[in-house]
């Protein structure tokens, strides 16, 4: 049977007085303050369509911290105290631990199935239990340590060779070191490319596009996805039906290879290769949530890890000062005979302090996928009905300037002791997540971003291109979607170090997302040296790779 637009009216109408009768009875206590809702869409006109995360921050600010709005009869908290989450979401998690029924996102286009969106239970359990015997301790990350330094050494060697194509080398070194971890996979090289890299990034900008808060009428009237593709106005559902096919080329594809590999013998250790060694034994659930904890993998750590990478080039070229630092940091613990590594990193207590101001300065999830009330609850006099929406500001907890002083400079010395200054809130506290929804893959994104910084900033100056004999500060946007993409609409000059007698900067202009020029200058012959020193060392018989990759179609 069909669906009209006076069905749709209807079953709107519907649910607005279901919604009333069964809120009607008296509630036990007040609710926590908000903006005033209108009669049958509620809070609908207050609901930004760009910038959510800054009016968000304005009306917690006005009434306390947060703010619930309701939007037709659905109740929303919306929260940008950083205190206020710790205390609900961490210290209270298990009321506040299940994920909303995102219908654009996690039933039409298919993300459901994945870690990010899974509703809380022994599902979410046993696929958190996957990540954990891989990536849950930093004991455990060391197995992967030379496979990080590894990939980073060849992406500094791509990018001395082809400087043009810097933010394609950063997304094929994020998802070589994951595509490893998941599945044992090898990237291959086709005209510089690897066909499973390009299907991530394609599946990742449809997530953040599909899940995106107040992008998409069926998440708060879930009746429109009855309305059949044909009906005017409904090109969503023909959107989603695309994606879930991308979606699931990406979770099936490099799974099938890491079989393919097994059954072949020549399966390096993984995730995926781990859990299927007594597949005998398995059920068709087990293989299920096993081949989707791989994709949710693969998924939720290649695109977050390019972010933060991008964020860091970018303070590097606004905050030369910082760089500066870094660098005479790297000189005097490393020397200029080697690049480093991950046993200096005790010792370069700047860079890792870099590394928390990048994840705090531009976070890559401004607003956290929301939580959602299992039960109802209680917060400082104030009552939080079940199945209430629970959205964090991560963004204004990172630039709350009673947490963080000046917040809009990059400051990585906040994070350092000094006398008479205490050190700021360590950013990861809120950058991955609260509660069980805590990101499982928090220890292998740190170490990405660690080896990232101190090698890149030990044979590259990052600095404006220079037009016309003068320097072009970059300008930058924010691109929307649930991961922040910074989209610079300036110049970025990488150049190799003329601390080490290399050649000066020589600007090549490229592109990235809509506007992202950036250069980098020719590499001396030492750089070249450092890097073919590295990937000599890494070159070890532990991390030989296979070549038994099958071609992908």
């Amino acid at each position: 049977m069909s669906v009209t637009y006076l069905d749709i009216c209807l079953g709107a109408v519907a649910v607005y007085l279901l919604n009333k009768v069964l809120l009607s009875k008296k509630l036990p206590g007040p609710l926590p303050a908000g903006p005033r809702p209108l009669p049958l869409i509620g809070n609908l006109l207050d609901m930004p369509t760009s910038k959510e995360w800054e009016k968000y921050a304005e009306l917690a600010q006005k009434y306390g911290g947060s703010a619930l709005v309701t939007v037709f009869g659905s109740n929303i908290l919306l929260v940008s105290d950083g205190d206020l989450a710790i205390e609900m979401l961490d210290k209270k998690s298990a009321k506040y631990s299940s994920r909303p029924v995102l219908q654009m996102g996690g039933e039409l286009s298919g993300w459901k199935d994945t870690l990010i969106l899974l509703r809380y239970g022994p599902t979410f359990r046993e696929y958190r239990r996957y990540f954990h015997q891989v990536l849950g301790s930093q004991a455990s990350m060391k197995q992967f340590q030379p496979i990080e330094e590894y990939e980073t050494a060849k992406f500094l060697q791509r990018v001395a060779a082809k400087p043009e194509d810097l933010s394609e080398h950063v997304r094929r070194t994020a998802g070589a070191i994951i595509l490893r971890i998941a599945y044992g996979y090898e990237l291959q090289d086709i005209n510089g490319r690897d066909p499973l890299v390009d299907l991530v990034d394609e599946a990742i900008g449809q997530f953040s596009a599909s899940t995106s808060p107040g992008a998409w009428l069926v998440d708060v009237m879930p009746v429109l996805k009855y309305v059949p593709e044909w009906i005017p106005g409904a090109t969503f559902k023909k959107l989603a039906r695309q994606w879930n096919v991308c979606l699931n080329s990406m979770v099936d594809k490099p799974y099938d290879l890491t079989k393919k590999q097994m059954a072949d013998g020549v399966a390096p250790p993984s995730l995926v290769s781990n859990a299927l060694e007594n597949e005998a034994s398995l059920t068709a659930q087990e293989l299920h949530n096993i081949k989707w904890a791989a994709g949710s993998m693969y998924s939720g750590g290649a695109d977050t890890t390019v972010s933060a990478i991008y964020s860091m080039f970018l303070a590097m070229t606004l905050f030369p000062e910082v760089q500066k630092k870094a660098q005479a940091e790297i000189d005097a613990v490393v020397g200029n005979d080697r690049l480093p590594n991950f046993s200096d990193r005790a010792n370069l207590p700047y860079c890792n302090a870099i590394l928390k101001e990048v994840l705090r300065w531009n976070v890559v999830a401004p607003l956290a996928v929301p939580h959602v009330t299992e039960e109802e609850d209680w917060q400082d006099g104030k009552y939080i009905p079940a199945n209430t929406l629970v959205i964090p500001n991560i963004w204004w907890m990172l630039r709350d300037p009673a947490r963080y002083p000046n917040p809009e400079q990059f400051d990585p010395e906040r994070h350092i002791p000094a006398p008479g200054r205490t050190v700021q809130t360590d950013p990861r506290t809120f950058t991955f997540g609260f509660g069980r929804r805590e990101c499982p893959g928090l220890n292998l994104a740190d170490a990405s971003l660690f080896i990232s910084i101190v090698m890149s900033l030990a044979v590259f100056d990052i600095s404006p291109v220079v037009e016309n004999g003068v320097a072009k500060p970059p300008v930058y946007e924010i691109l929307p979607g649930t991961i922040w993409y910074v989209a610079p609409c300036g110049g970025v000059s990488a150049s190799t170090d003329e601390r080490r007698d290399l050649q000066p900067p020589q600007a090549i202009q490229v592109r990235y997302q809509a506007a992202f020029s950036e250069g980098c200058g020719p590499a001396s012959a030492r750089a070249h040296a450092l890097i073919a020193s590295a990937l000599l060392d890494y070159c070890s018989p532990s991390l030989t790779l296979s070549n038994s990759n099958t071609a992908l179609v």
